[in-house]
């Protein structure tokens, strides 16, 4: 990565993935010795990324962002080649971060400054782990020691952040007092009642503990500045509650969870088109499209690897077959796109599309036992799917969402200054497993789970009001969803134990009918790899596919659910009478799966929906 304010130098390493699902723009990373902020798109090398291809995502993403939004492209990757000098200009690329918080404390003298005081000098040795800032004037003997971020800064639920205002909070507001700052820890428990800020102006010496700072009730920071520090400037429209109201800014640690969360928009590379020459021409229209002339395409299959897929057509051919999609006119009246439903169409019937280089479907019967659950196995021997980031938030996490898009657009930060004409984007190629469940088998549980209908519908309404989000009942995904958001999280747990891969490579991804599109009856899960490490083509997930293995992992998976570490406690938990949550009888012990895995956060789960447990056996789906 690069950043500007230390010199244009590379500070660290991340995974192509990392920049959307955990240090995406407005992050922050924690470096050995810095801690940094991701900048957004306006000071990305374009130059040094690469487009990725998908349409139906492209399309999704400019329903969020806008029409401007003209592609989809990979963060900066650094060649594999060894460089001699660092700090080469050949080799600074990357992403670019700035410092951040700003505000430093030396651990021996307990200064505490911003690094624009002065007061800091940043050393850049040739390691890159052991860039850092240090305390030339600290009074400690020897070497000067290394400074460490300050771990207080503030945010607020319209996703603007500042450093902490150190001086505002000592003297107990706006104060001309420019004396020095220290903050001192009375104990080793870093607790924020044994740290306090002390003045040392001149007829000052205000002093104050962080604790005040966490008391809600004695509003001990001033109100939001509606900053944005990774686009270098503040919100022209200010920070504003929905009545009105200046926000207060909520202080948090520089390390908490939720401090960042992606809203990603992701879609699966599915054959569209009909004919094997016209799906191999989408596979590759990044490439094709830029096409000019019969003689190009030629010269492309000689010096291109990836057009390799033509080689048994001629030039003529494919030059005819890409013309024929550039003459294709866009359907203007088409509705908002779906990326669901055309998925679920082609998992329920694959022997009605094109095979492709990055999809491979395979029906498989489902196990004896479980034949009237199921109306087929879908091994999916090769997947490819995209995400794209379209922005951000803070402390609301947009995984509460069916659809991350839908989250509230004040509470959704911007990736760059201006309209954005692309997004970071990632692929991942790997495998998956489909389970089509019986329709009529679903909607006869369904009218058997009414109360549980309600009970989380009611749960749904409390949690959304909470949060002042209005109306109540939007979004609530129903009990189909429980149903099957269950089930997914139990067999991830168990396949996890043989297929090869972690539990938090494995991904879920649920097909229900809901009350936004009521129109197509769905009632699938597909469980697939999501870790791009190996590229996630091992096997080892659709070996489990078999009849007589997948039979095995059912009873197994199911079995576990009856009873959890925490019962009768899990199995007695209410959505809301147990507090304002949106999961029933599951737990970090039973159900939950890592945030990696899990597309509503670990929310609207039941195990009770699966088999009988200790507190109730007439909702169980599996007899």
């Amino acid at each position: 990565m690069i950043s500007k304010d230390l010199k244009r130098c590379k500070v660290g390493e991340l995974r192509p993935s990392q920049a959307l699902t955990t240090f995406g723009i407005g992050s922050i990373i924690d470096l050995p010795n810095l801690s940094v902020m991701v900048m957004g798109l306006d000071d990305w090398p374009f130059k040094d990324t690469v487009e990725i291809g998908e349409q139906r995502l492209l399309v999704s993403v400019k329903e969020v962002l806008g029409q401007q939004v003209k592609s989809l492209r990979s963060a900066p990757v650094v060649p594999d080649t060894f460089q001699v000098n660092q700090f080469d200009s050949s080799t600074l690329v990357g992403i670019p971060v700035a410092p951040f918080p700003r505000w430093m404390v030396c651990p021996y003298c307990r200064r505490l400054a911003p690094l624009g005081s002065g007061l800091f000098k940043l050393e850049t040795p040739y390691r890159t782990d052991q860039i850092r800032y240090v305390h030339a004037n600290c009074t400690k003997p020897g070497k000067p020691p290394t400074v460490v971020p300050a771990r207080f800064i503030v945010a607020c639920k319209n996703g603007h952040f500042d450093d902490f205002p150190w001086r505002y909070f000592v003297h107990h507001g706006r104060t001309k007092c420019n004396g020095g700052l220290k903050l001192i820890e009375t104990s080793a428990t870093g607790e924020a009642a044994s740290i306090f800020v002390q003045c040392e102006g001149a007829n000052c010496g205000s002093t104050r503990p962080m604790s005040d700072a966490f008391k809600m009730d004695l509003k001990a920071l001033p109100t939001c500045k509606a900053r944005r520090p990774h686009l270098r400037d503040y919100d022209e429209a200010g920070c504003k509650h929905p009545n009105g109201q200046d926000l207060q800014m909520e202080p948090m640690l520089q390390g908490a969870s939720n401090s960042w969360f992606g809203i990603t928009l992701s879609a699966l590379a599915i054959p569209q088109a009909s004919g094997k020459l016209k799906q191999l021409i989408d596979d590759h229209w990044i490439i094709l499209e830029k096409v000019q002339s019969e003689q190009n395409i030629e010269l492309l299959q000689q010096v291109t690897p990836q057009l390799r897929d033509l080689a048994e057509y001629t030039p003529t051919e494919i030059w005819q077959s890409v013309q024929s999609k550039k003459n294709e006119e866009p359907d203007a009246d088409s509705e908002p796109t779906d990326l669901k439903t055309p998925e679920w169409e082609v998992f329920i019937d694959p022997e009605s599309v094109e095979k492709g280089r990055d999809f491979q479907l395979r029906i498989a019967a489902p196990p004896k036992r479980y034949a009237k659950y199921f109306e087929k196995i879908v091994l999916a021997e090769r997947l490819r799917e995209v995400r794209a980031l379209v922005g951000f938030t803070r402390i609301e996490s947009p995984s509460d969402y069916d659809n991350p898009a839908a989250f509230p657009a004040n509470q959704r930060v911007r990736l760059s200054r201006t309209q954005p004409s692309w997004v970071p984007a990632s692929e991942i190629r790997g495998e998956g497993l489909f389970f089509h469940f019986k329709e009529d088998m679903i909607q006869k549980w369904v009218k058997k789970a009414k109360d549980l209908d309600a009970v989380f519908m009611e749960a749904h309404q409390r949690w959304r009001i909470a949060r002042k989000l209005d109306p109540p009942h939007e979004f609530y995904p129903g009990v189909r969803y429980v149903l099957l958001h269950s089930f997914a999280h139990a067999l991830i747990r168990q396949l996890a134990v043989e297929c090869g891969y972690t539990t938090a490579s494995l991904r879920e991804r649920i097909y229900s009918t809901n009350s936004q599109n009521p129109g197509v009856e769905m009632a699938g899960v597909l469980i697939y790899t999501a870790a791009p490490d190996s590229e996630g083509t091992l096997g080892g997930l659709v070996s489990l596919g078999k009849p007589e293995t997948l039979e095995r992992h059912l009873d197994q998976a199911l079995d576990n659910m009856r009873l959890c570490a925490s019962d009768p406690l899990c199995a007695e938990h209410h959505p809301y009478r147990d507090g304002n949550t949106l999961h029933a009888a599951s737990c970090h012990a039973c159900l939950f799966a890592p945030e990696t895995s899990c597309e509503r956060g670990n929310k609207y789960l039941d195990r009770a929906v699966l088999v009988s447990t200790v507190e109730r056996s007439d909702l169980a789906f599996f007899e």
